[in-house]
């Protein structure tokens, strides 16, 4: 009982000697919150930016991986590699011997600068086209909001059909006017609507809302050019065997390929978590950074909260001396000094906090991320507030305690 009256009364010698000293306290609740502002905010949008980065990539089509064709050139050692692009006639023979319980797509890019017209309506030139068979979209993640897939007839017959993206819908069509069957025009080329993709907005290698997509067959007449790439993407029928798949695709894509077993890959498999992983690990240098500032700043909040004390023991000595005179011990009189810091870093930490976490959420959503409460941050908060509270506090609650009461009382 006496241990807990004590420990009130310690707590309200803190709050009076906090208000007595309203300035200076408030200077440096707000220096140790900008640092835990500044360590909680940033720390929190990268979080929320790195569960964006998951979410964005899984969108992109769940547990599919893609073959792609390896960089043209390749410095390796003193001699340059050159990769060719993946054929159409591989991409084809690769889909006919992936004898796999998978969906097996073949796309490739056919223009990121396309203009699209529509009577009178044209579109900047920032249209994506893509030439596709008829998996591309399950491969891809896209959903058909209107009308119809691309069926294999329309792949065989070189259809003069196209699926576009909902942004494309908005920019050449009226606000109520249903797209589907009208002919649009893409380069030289006349095309009539079959399907309109639902809404799944940009996201890390995908050409978002704004998108064209046609007959892979179309695409090489129409859009043709030297050294055409194409991508090969693999969805397997169970998340469970992707592994199994992708090991399976390296080795009929190598046979399809002749490479002998001492030759290298001359392609490159990729799958959504090693690209999100890769953005990640990127990400993880901004972290380091933003720790590093968050404690120079809390630092910074240290040096200024135990200048701030060691003025109030100055100032507070006839006062000390007065308490020892009536029988305070020096543990007592270090206690009210400890609780005092501690109490100023923890008001600190608190509206610290709550301002990281504001200011990171709104970076978070600007920029696509999701809200989140960062709970391990809020804790880290906490703990290295009361660690700068602890170690500013002790040097000046020590000196003050070790006071001679008799010097202490003529003081002044």
């Amino acid at each position: 009982m006496f241990k807990k009256n004590l420990f009130k009364e310690n707590l309200r010698i803190a709050f009076s000697s906090i208000r007595s000293n309203l300035l200076r306290s408030v200077l440096t609740v707000f220096i140790i919150a900008f640092g835990i502002m500044a360590l909680v905010g940033i720390l929190t949008a990268i979080d929320s930016i790195k569960g964006s980065i998951n979410n964005q990539f899984r969108s992109m089509g769940a547990n599919t991986f893609s073959i792609v064709n390896r960089d043209s050139r390749l410095q390796v050692g003193g001699r340059v590699e050159r990769f060719t692009s993946i054929e159409y006639r591989e991409a084809m023979k690769f889909k006919e011997e992936f004898d796999f319980p998978a969906l097996v797509s073949i796309s490739t890019s056919a223009s990121d600068i396309a203009t699209v017209k529509y009577k009178s309506e044209k579109t900047n030139p920032n249209i994506s086209v893509v030439g596709s068979d008829e998996n591309y979209l399950l491969t891809s993640g896209y959903e058909i909001n209107q009308g119809r897939n691309f069926s294999v007839n329309d792949i065989i017959s070189n259809a003069h059909v196209v699926i576009i993206g909902s942004g494309l819908v908005k920019d050449i069509f009226a606000k109520d006017e249903d797209p589907l069957d009208k002919i649009i025009s893409i380069g030289n080329g006349k095309y009539k609507i079959i399907g309109v993709l639902k809404e799944k907005g940009s996201s890390f290698g995908s050409a978002g809302d704004k998108l064209c997509v046609l007959p892979i067959t179309s695409v090489r007449q129409y859009f043709s050019r030297p050294n055409m790439n194409f991508r090969i993407s693999v969805l397997p029928n169970d998340s469970k065997l992707l592994k199994a798949a992708v090991n399976e695709a390296e080795g009929i894509f190598r046979v399809i390929r002749k490479l002998k077993s001492f030759n290298k890959n001359n392609f490159s498999i990729e799958t959504s978590d090693s690209l999100s992983n890769l953005l990640i690990k990127n990400i993880r240098y901004v972290t380091i950074a933003a720790t590093i500032i968050g404690i120079i700043t809390l630092f910074g909040a240290a040096i200024g909260l135990m200048n701030i004390m060691l003025v109030s023991v100055t100032e507070r000595t006839r006062e000390i001396g007065i308490r020892k005179a009536i029988g305070a011990k020096a543990s007592t009189i270090r206690r009210q000094f400890l609780y005092e810091s501690v109490l100023i870093g923890q008001l600190g930490g608190f509206f610290g906090i709550i301002l990281g976490i504001l200011i990171g959420n709104v970076v978070s959503l600007v920029t696509g991320g999701i809200f989140i409460i960062p709970w391990f941050w809020i804790l880290s908060g906490v703990i290295l507030c009361l660690l700068v509270g602890l170690i500013s506090g002790l040097f000046p609650a020590i000196k003050a305690s070790k006071l001679d009461p008799i010097i202490s009382l003529r003081y002044e």
